[in-house]
């Protein structure tokens, strides 16, 4: 095998595995909606970055880092959608769990009775 041959095997691999890594993180975020844990400024340069990061790849020949990039594009762009989406208006305690089970996690008073 050439070693151009075995780049692109290797290409492929370490891809597929880089895919296969994210798949469980967009899956518990969007059936969760819960991306408490996910820092809007991590997203948002995560996003800037990949698109600079383009710039370069336009420059090289087709290959697995183009769908590789594509992908982490896309998961960026889709965290940074879900973020805004479900995060924005989250002002108060999170009454969500992970499950998506109210949960009281977080609030530290109540108003439950008038003895003031």
């Amino acid at each position: 095998m050439r070693i151009e041959d075995m780049q692109v095997v290797a290409g492929i691999i370490s891809t597929l595995m880089f895919v296969s890594s994210n798949l469980p993180m967009l899956w518990k975020a969007f059936t969760t909606k819960n991306l408490t844990s996910y820092s809007l400024g991590h997203i948002s340069l995560s996003n800037a970055g990949n698109l600079i990061y383009w710039l370069y790849l336009f420059t090289l020949p087709m290959g697995p880092v183009w769908f590789l990039h594509g992908f982490n594009t896309l998961v960026a762009g889709l965290m940074l959608v879900g973020y805004l989406r479900y995060q924005r208006y989250s002002s108060g305690p999170n009454l969500v769990g992970e499950r998506g089970e109210l949960s009281l996690a977080g609030v530290t008073s109540c108003a439950c009775s008038g003895n003031g």
